[in-house]
This record gives C-alpha cells, sequence and structure tokens, in this order.
C-alpha cells in the first residue's frame, strides 16, 4: 500500500522523509484494549482503532512542501510549502525523550501555526526538514 504523499507528489517532486504517529500517543486506548480483551473482542477493537489511527496518519517532507494527512473514513489534509515555512519547534517531555516521541510545530509565515501531536522521532523529521530547506538554498 503506497502512502498518501506518494501517490499526491506532482512532477520534480520527491519524498524525501515519511513520518508517522508515535504508538504510544494511542496508549490509554491500548491499555483499555488490553484491559478489555476478554469482554467479547472489545478490546480487539480497541486495540485495531490505535494501530488504525497510528497507521493512517502521516506527516511527509518533500523537496517542494511539507503534507500532513490525518484519518480513517474522513480525511484532513494539510500542505505547507517549503519557502513558506519560518520554523519547525519540537517540544518533548519526559516521557517523549524516554519514548521518542514528541509533538512540532510547524510555523509558516504570515503567523500561521501548525502543531502536529506525539510524532515518531520529531527530532529526525526536524533534521529531514532542514536537509530539505538546505537543498532548496534557504538554509
Amino acid at each position: 500500500m503506497t502512502s498518501y504523499a506518494s501517490r499526491i507528489l506532482v512532477e520534480g517532486e520527491q519524498l524525501i522523509h515519511l513520518a508517522h504517529l508515535s504508538l504510544w500517543s494511542q496508549f490509554v486506548l491500548i491499555l483499555a484494549g488490553i484491559i478489555l480483551l476478554p469482554a467479547f473482542g472489545l478490546g480487539l477493537l480497541l486495540l485495531l482503532w490505535a494501530w488504525l489511527v497510528c497507521r493512517t496518519t502521516e506527516i511527509a517532507i518533500t523537496n517542494k512542501r511539507i503534507i500532513s494527512k490525518r484519518g480513517i473514513i474522513s480525511r484532513s489534509t494539510m500542505e505547507l510549502r517549503l519557502d513558506k515555512i519560518e520554523s519547525i519547534k519540537v517540544d518533548q517531555g519526559m516521557l517523549g525523550r524516554i519514548f521518542n516521541f514528541g509533538s512540532i510545530t510547524i510555523a509558516g509565515t504570515g503567523g500561521d501555526a501548525t502543531p502536529i501531536e506525539s510524532i515518531a522521532d520529531p527530532l529526525e523529521f526536524q533534521r529531514h526538514f532542514t536537509s530539505a530547506t538546505s537543498r532548496d538554498g534557504r538554509g
């Protein structure tokens, strides 16, 4: 199955990095699923839901833009051109540092700030963004 980001690439655009949510972001659903596993499959439904949320949320960096897609049944997308992004802020709490997840906030020109919660390996995402903007001649 190809990713949403790779399906919507335009001519001359290359996928640099594809990130997903951390399973730790679904800790409550996973814990409830494990506890309710004996309850007639309700636990399995919760575990499946947690897995689907993580698998269907993607954040991609291309050589032209950042693409974010969320949703299982309905879809919500966000795209920002690299030349319109001023900064990326990474926030990791203590558990985020231990389990390697955190939130990133993308600040674009015009004062828009787009937060993306519970991304797996946010420092790697930031590194790829810096690399992409350096190739673009901006960094």
